[in-house]
């Protein structure tokens, strides 16, 4: 049995989602509003956070940066009606498992649900937009969160740190291997994984190598081997 909070200042329909994951056997508290939910995180430990992104006085982005002060390893999901590209990109860096839509995909949200893994955020660093979402939607398939960046400036400020690291060796604003220095420095014990088409002399120890092009199902399971069964 999981544990889920759910977070929306409609309470209709935050008590409606919970209604159906109880009826599935899993528990499930509602908060109407950010400071209620951090409460709440106080006191217990979820499974997963599924929060609306605007709410009165703090948002979804905003929430989910204070639940992972509190409790890092917590997947999160936003389910919003709104798409303001400024709020949706404040949220993806906070590290999220997905963000879906309203009206909710019942079916869509409970897969994510069933697969969620808490400690298992995942940074992309690599500026090819096409791999990073083909890779990121095969990585939250099988329950890891996300967060990325496409450039070394990007990589300076993460403010998340992840379970593990993709990185690519090239990066846009600096010399080849700079990207994945910049990792190494801000955290030191990250199992971090080369991705590139650029392999240098002299690359230091890192988890694993996989050169462009590569099997990416091959390189989703070395994560799972890495982080084990979902938890």
């Amino acid at each position: 049995m999981r544990r889920y909070l759910i977070v929306d200042d409609n309470l209709p329909f935050a008590e409606n989602i919970a209604e159906i994951l109880c009826e599935l056997g899993d528990e499930a508290r509602v908060a109407g509003s950010a400071a209620e939910a951090l409460e709440l995180l106080r006191g217990e430990r979820f499974d997963a956070l599924i929060t609306d992104m605007r709410m009165p006085k703090q948002g979804g982005a905003d929430l989910i940066r204070e639940a992972h002060r509190q409790d890092p390893g917590l997947p999160a999901i936003v389910v919003s009606a709104w798409t303001d590209e400024q709020d949706l990109r404040a949220a993806e860096q906070t590290g999220l498992l997905a963000i879906l839509p309203k009206p909710v995909p019942m079916d869509r949200l409970l897969e994510l649900l069933s697969a969620a893994r808490r400690d298992a955020l995942v940074a992309v660093v690599d500026d090819d937009a096409a791999l990073v979402e083909n890779l990121s939607e095969l990585l939250r398939e099988r329950g890891f969160s996300i967060v990325s960046a496409n450039s070394l400036g990007a990589v300076q400020s993460l403010g998340c740190t992840p379970f593990a690291a993709l990185v690519d060796l090239r990066m846009p604003g600096g010399p080849d291997g700079a990207a994945l220095a910049r990792m190494q420095q801000q955290f030191p014990d990250v199992p971090l994984f080369v991705i590139s088409a650029y392999l240098r002399d002299g690359t230091p120890p890192v988890q694993g190598v996989f050169i462009k092009p590569f099997d990416t199902r091959t390189l989703v399971a070395s994560l799972e081997q890495l982080h084990g069964a979902p938890r």
